[in-house]
């Protein structure tokens, strides 16, 4: 939103773990910037496939969206692939943008714009609370949040 862009499309995660904190992570700062009425949530998944399918639905609906926001990087490269060979200039025509910051994003010929989870972190994270719950006998150790970042790349520009 901070591009201009009112019309964005969330091609979600279909029965993933995740799905559904990812959807309410879309519709939630849509609502807080009174954009109810341009919700598009469309069917996706885990990789490339439903990606290109939420691409193809895009590509014949009546309004095409400014960006599709992806349930994670691969999607999004399925989208990117079929928005690309339908002659649509991406980020002109549409941005996209996954979720995962993958292997796959930085490639140059990919150059996605996605959002990083900070894994480094979550595996020091994870490591520590494991430990901790051993050698306390299992006590419960909290929970630790690790804020995701937006990496811009290639595939999202301003509105308009």
């Amino acid at each position: 939103m901070s591009l201009g862009h009112r019309d964005i499309a969330h091609i979600d995660g279909g029965r993933a773990p995740g799905t559904a904190e990812r959807r309410r992570g879309y519709r939630t700062p849509m609502n807080r910037h009174g954009l109810a009425d341009h919700i598009r949530i469309l069917p996706g998944g885990l990789t490339a496939q439903p990606g290109s399918t939420a691409a193809n639905t895009l590509l014949t609906s009546a309004a095409r969206p400014g960006p599709a926001l992806a349930f994670n990087d691969a999607c999004a490269t399925g989208a990117l692939n079929t928005l690309f060979r339908s002659g649509l200039s991406v980020p002109h025509d549409i941005s996209v943008v996954g979720f995962d910051d993958s292997r796959l994003a930085p490639l140059p010929h990919v150059d996605l714009t996605t959002v990083a989870q900070g894994i480094p972190r979550l595996a020091e994270l994870a490591v520590a609370h494991i430990t901790n719950r051993l050698e306390n006998s299992g006590t419960p150790t909290g929970e630790d949040v690790v804020a995701p970042h937006l990496v811009v790349r290639g595939t999202t520009t301003a509105a308009g």
